[in-house]
C-alpha cells in the first residue's frame, strides 16, 4: 500500500436497507437492490426476486476458512478478463469492496446514473486490482459515503480496538462460470460452471458454514430486481 498510514473505515453493516441507501445515493438505478436471502433451503430460495445478479455472504474469519484459503490459493484456475477485481487495501472496506464487485460485473444490466459511482467505474475498469485499490483509496466521495451508510447501522459501530473477524466476500457469474470474488485475496476464485448464479452459489456458502458449523455468523444477501413495497 502506497500511503504512510494504513487506511481504516468503519465495518458496513450487513443490513440491506443500509447498502441500497449507500448504493442509491452513489448512483445505482432504484430499479436494482439488495435483499436478504434468509435460507439457502430450494424451497425458500425460490422467492428470493430473480434474475439475481450477485450473492453477497458476512462469514466469520475462522482458523478453519483461513487453512481452506490457503490450500485454494494453491490451486491453479483460469479467469475470465471480463470479471472485475478490487483488491482491498483498506481496512473493515469489505462491504464496499462487496458491493463494488456485485455491481462492477452487472453493469450491462444493472442501470448506473450519473454521479459517484459511475465516475468510480470509469475510472477503474481497465486497471489491475492494485490499481483499482489505490483509486479507492483516493475517492473522497466514496470514503465519506462509506462513513455516513455505516453510521446509519442499527448497531453500534466499532471503536478503534474493536477487532472485526467478519468478512463480505461476493459471487458472480461471468461467462458461464461462477466466481468467488474476495478483495484480500490474490485473485478471484474460480468455482467452475455455472447455469443458477443463486442456486450455485448457495451450494459453495453451504461449505463455507461446513467449515464452521458451530457459528451463527452468516448472513446472505442477493442483488436483485427491486420489489414493490
Amino acid at each position: 500500500m502506497s500511503t504512510d498510514k494504513k487506511l481504516k473505515w468503519l465495518p458496513l453493516e450487513s443490513n440491506p436497507d443500509v447498502m441500497n441507501e449507500y448504493v442509491h445515493k452513489l448512483g445505482m438505478h432504484n430499479t436494482w437492490a439488495y435483499t436478504d436471502i434468509w435460507s439457502l433451503e430450494p424451497e425458500i430460495l425460490q422467492f428470493v426476486p430473480q434474475p439475481v445478479k450477485a450473492v453477497m455472504i458476512l462469514f466469520p474469519i475462522t482458523d478453519s476458512h483461513e487453512k481452506h484459503s490457503e490450500e485454494e490459493a494453491k490451486r491453479i484456475q483460469e479467469v475470465s478478463p471480463d470479471v472485475v477485481f478490487y483488491k482491498q487495501t483498506i481496512s473493515n472496506a469489505c462491504g464496499t469492496i462487496g458491493l463494488l464487485h456485485s455491481i462492477a460485473n452487472n453493469v450491462d444490466s444493472i442501470q448506473i446514473d450519473d454521479g459517484p459511482l459511475k465516475r468510480l467505474l470509469e475510472k477503474t475498469r481497465n486497471g489491475t486490482p492494485l490499481e483499482r485499490a489505490k483509486l479507492l483509496e483516493e475517492d473522497e466521495e466514496l470514503a465519506e459515503a462509506h462513513k455516513s451508510s455505516a453510521l446509519t447501522g442499527q448497531t453500534r459501530p466499532p471503536t478503534e480496538s474493536d477487532k472485526v473477524n467478519t468478512h463480505f466476500v461476493c459471487f458472480i457469474q461471468k461467462d458461464g462460470t461462477l466466481y468467488e470474488l474476495d478483495g484480500r485475496k490474490s485473485s478471484p476464485i474460480n468455482h467452475g460452471p455455472c447455469t443458477d448464479l443463486l442456486m450455485d452459489s448457495s451450494k459453495i456458502i453451504k461449505q463455507f458454514m461446513e467449515r464452521d458449523p458451530g457459528s451463527l455468523q452468516f448472513t446472505m444477501i442477493a442483488l436483485a430486481p427491486k420489489q414493490n413495497d
